[in-house]
């Protein structure tokens, strides 16, 4: 039986079904590496390309002006353009949460008056390209002025109910500093604080204005106003309906006096021509008196 047992496991069948079996787990185990490695190869490629794609965004940026602001004031020109950047993805997203890049029109070289300017970029990674929307701007470039004016109070109304009566407003600011291009400075008129007024009011009004820069025709124009708000005190008072309330009744009370002392008056007055009356007949009681006396003698 031993024999026959150790003949069995050296017979050529068993070793060949003993490499088959090791040779299909040898297969699997490769195989399965193998796909493993193929697997993480195609993601680092998949990102890779992710990363190495070329990707477009839209910007909406501020435009910047290039200009000597203490000689000149410029005009026309929009606050913020539309930038189309292009490049690999990655520096794409970077640069639109960082926007660290400028737009701007270069007008240190101009003079005075209406131009067209071309935008452009600085900041921007040298492998992205931009497309600014618009591409040119038109501007209108003027001298610089500044001029002191006072200030004016305007109240949409002097009427209140009950009587009362507004009286002087009284601005904290008189004069101001109004700084603008020549053309819209040489067309202020005025310079104006404007209050509305409640028409119950009944205590003094305080209000802290907006300044506002007024031509001929009463439209505001656009020029630079320093201090721009100032504060304003109006006092208001009881007006001539409460004088005359309070004169009608102090006269009344002046009248109840003169009637009082005028019955005081009419009652001493009465008193005393009693008491004359009643002196005149005790003289004349005394006097029959006398008489009969000397009739009896």
């Amino acid at each position: 039986m031993g024999k026959d047992t150790k003949g069995f496991f050296r017979r050529k069948c068993f070793l060949r079904i003993i490499s088959l079996i090791l040779a299909l787990f040898l297969f699997m185990y490769v195989n399965g590496s193998k796909s493993g490695f193929l697997r993480q190869n195609t993601r680092n490629n998949n990102q890779s390309s992710a990363l190495m794609s070329n990707k477009s965004v839209t910007l909406r940026m501020p435009l910047d002006v290039t200009i000597d602001n203490n000689k000149y004031i410029v005009s026309g020109y929009p606050q913020y353009v539309k930038v189309k950047v292009t490049g690999p993805s990655a520096l794409v997203t970077t640069t639109s949460n960082t926007q660290n890049f400028k737009v701007y029109a270069d007008l240190s070289d101009l003079t005075p008056g209406k131009h067209r300017v071309k935008l452009k970029t600085s900041g921007l990674n040298s492998e992205l390209t931009s497309k600014i929307e618009p591409q040119y701007i038109n501007v209108n470039i003027q001298p610089r002025k500044t001029i002191t004016m006072k200030v004016t109070i305007r109240l949409s109304t002097r009427d209140l109910d009950n009587g009362y009566k507004l009286g002087r407003p009284h601005s904290d600011i008189q004069t101001v500093q109004v700084t603008g291009s020549r053309d819209e400075v040489n067309k202020v008129n005025r310079i104006v604080a404007f209050i509305a007024i409640p028409h119950d009011a009944k205590d003094n009004i305080a209000r802290q204005v907006t300044l506002q820069a007024i031509d001929r025709n009463g439209q505001t124009l656009n020029v630079v106003i320093l201090p721009t708000t100032t504060n304003v005190s109006i006092p208001v008072s009881a007006g001539s309906q409460s004088s005359s309330s309070s004169d009608s009744s102090s006269s009344s009370s002046e009248e109840s006096e003169d009637t009082k002392s005028s019955s005081r008056a009419m009652t001493q007055n009465d008193s005393s021509d009693s008491s004359s009356e009643t002196s005149q007949s005790s003289s004349n009681i005394s006097n029959e008196d006398s008489s009969s006396s000397s009739r009896n003698q």
